[in-house]
């Protein structure tokens, strides 16, 4: 304990020393732990929030994109594509579940989704109070968006057009009424204001159902001037026409309904389709087929998250290098520093040694105050590392809705605490060979 207070007191003594020697330190185990962490919740965010998807169908485009807009919701869709479409691709015998999902609302910056209750088993979501959906503008808020709006059970929202919190136009006059709050997932539920598709449709339907109404009512009005004005021609055309026309209205009439029916699905439109296949055959030949014979598009998301990630691998890496090589320069800067303060303090040493302390305690001096050194420079870096992601996820929540955790430390950062204490050892065994080589006599003669 005595010498360990002593090598405390020899630290302290040389401030700047312990600075610069800390400084270096801290900057390198920082950098270290805090791209660690980064990468790795990146990775499991990404990895847990795609793995309910095989493949992604929408618009083309920018396969990356597609997958970033429709399963990770950090970026615009690539347009829509339509309904009727994408039933086809639903259908298919390699296709073991599909579900459709509709975008293009917001409230607060938080999306709203359109979609099927699939979505909620895909991604194993769970209800915490309230019910789904049953009726159009109904919403089921993720735990993230409740917690941070606070929303609550029967309150009521208006969506904005557009994702960006702010500049989208108010759809004031078709409020969606919270219904269900759901249990925290982890995944990309949390962030989400989920309804069913045929609130997206109506939510973005501008009264065209009106606008038609008016233009059958003027063409009726038309129609009955034109009867005033000719009504002998209307009755001569009637009487050629005989029994034609009667045999034509019932059928045409119900053919017309049907017509006009259909051309109403036709025109519905969704942003992508999220796809389960029933084997791997589907994932080698499906994607292939629907990128060259439709004017859709497939992207798998495992390979554009991997090809993301591979991207920032080489980023994560040499940032890994720099904070290693730093560390090499944080070592050399303790053997500096402790050969400095040994020089310095040859005539202590000498008269330590008249007291008793042999050549070994003596080393145990200097080894107590280089592990001091890397401890607190380590437990300090390790502390900005945290900082340093605490920042970084307000930003990522800001920006993307995201929220990276905040852990304790690691099993790798045990093995870089390993690291650094090795590295200390050998500053300090290198620095310390004079000790070995101390004549006590002249060094005190020389005093």
């Amino acid at each position: 304990m005595k010498l360990g207070f002593i090598a405390y007191k020899n630290m302290v003594s040389k401030p700047l020393n312990m600075v610069l020697s800390l400084l270096l330190l801290v900057l390198s185990v920082s950098l270290v732990t805090f791209v660690l962490q980064l990468s790795k919740q990146l990775n499991g965010q990404m990895d847990k929030n795609i793995s309910p998807v095989d493949m992604v169908v929408g618009a083309k485009g920018s396969p990356l994109q597609l997958v970033l807009s429709s399963v990770l919701h950090i970026d615009s869709p690539t347009g829509n594509i339509k309904l009727n479409e994408a039933e086809q691709i639903i259908k298919h015998p390699f296709v073991d579940s599909a579900i459709p999902v509709s975008y293009g609302d917001n409230y607060r910056g938080y999306r709203i989704l359109g979609t099927d209750p699939a979505y909620f088993e895909r991604y194993e979501a769970v209800l915490q109070q309230g019910r789904l959906y049953k009726t159009t503008f109904e919403l089921v808020a993720g735990s993230a968006v409740a917690l941070k709006l606070g929303l609550k059970i029967g309150g009521k929202v208006v969506s904005s057009h557009g994702l960006a919190a702010a500049g989208g136009e108010a759809h004031d006059d078709k409020p969606y009424t919270i219904v269900g709050i759901l249990e925290p997932s982890g995944t990309v539920v949390d962030q989400l204001l989920i309804c069913n598709l045929k609130s997206v449709w109506d939510a973005h339907d501008h009264g065209d159902g009106t606008h038609g109404d008016e233009e059958h009512r003027e063409d009726e009005s038309n129609l009955g001037n034109e009867e005033g004005n000719d009504h002998t021609q209307e009755n001569e055309r009637h009487h050629d026409q005989g029994d034609k026309e009667h045999d034509h209205t019932p059928d045409d009439d119900e053919h017309h309904h049907e017509e006009e029916h259909d051309l109403h699905d036709e025109e519905k439109e969704i942003t992508s389709l999220l796809v389960k296949f029933k084997n791997p055959i589907g994932l080698v030949q499906l994607p292939r087929f629907i990128n060259e014979n439709t004017n859709m598009q497939a992207a798998l998301p495992g390979f554009e998250i991997q090809r993301l990630m591979g991207l920032l691998g080489s980023g994560v890496k040499t940032l890994n290098g720099i904070a290693m090589a730093i560390l090499l320069v944080s070592g050399f800067s303790i053997f500096i520093s402790l050969l400095k303060t040994i020089r310095e303090r040859r005539q202590e040493l000498a008269l330590l040694r008249t007291y008793g302390l042999g050549t070994r305690k003596l080393l145990f001096l200097v080894l107590f105050e280089g592990l001091f050194l890397a401890f607190i420079g380590f437990l300090l870096g390790w502390v900005l590392g945290r900082l340093a992601l605490i920042l970084v996820s307000k930003y990522i929540e800001a920006a993307y809705g995201y929220v990276l955790q905040i852990n304790g430390p690691e099993f790798v950062e045990l093995l870089l605490l390993g690291a650094t204490l090795l590295i200390a050892i050998i500053a300090v065994f290198l620095a310390s060979t004079s000790i070995f080589k101390l004549n006590i006599s002249k060094t005190l003669g020389d005093a």
